[in-house]
């Protein structure tokens, strides 16, 4: 079954096209990433979305998605309340409407 993962950032003011630069080729060569797309959902505020061939092949991305996230971690500010860097959140589709 088809699964989909998010995760939210807060970038630092003036470091967003070197945040978005370091997306550019990630997933190329990573087995079962459909899509993936990074949406503006705020100032500095963005949120990956990325679709998956099964809920399997996130797991199996996870260290490559570490190691991204790793490349550009000092771009990005703590997003509070505990969450750290990132919010991330991943599950399978229960509800495909189009």
């Amino acid at each position: 079954m088809e699964a989909f993962n998010a995760v939210r950032f807060r970038v630092k003011s003036g470091r967003e096209q070197e945040f978005l630069d370091a997306h550019r080729s990630i997933g190329s060569d990573w087995p079962g990433l459909k899509h993936a797309r990074i949406i503006k959902t705020g100032e500095r505020s963005y949120c990956l979305i990325a679709e998956w061939t099964d809920l399997d092949a996130v797991a199996r991305a996870r260290p490559n998605m570490i190691a991204t996230l790793n490349s550009f971690r000092d771009t990005l500010e703590d997003l509070g309340g505990g969450l750290g860097f990132t919010d991330p959140v991943a599950g399978p589709v229960v509800l495909a409407l189009k």
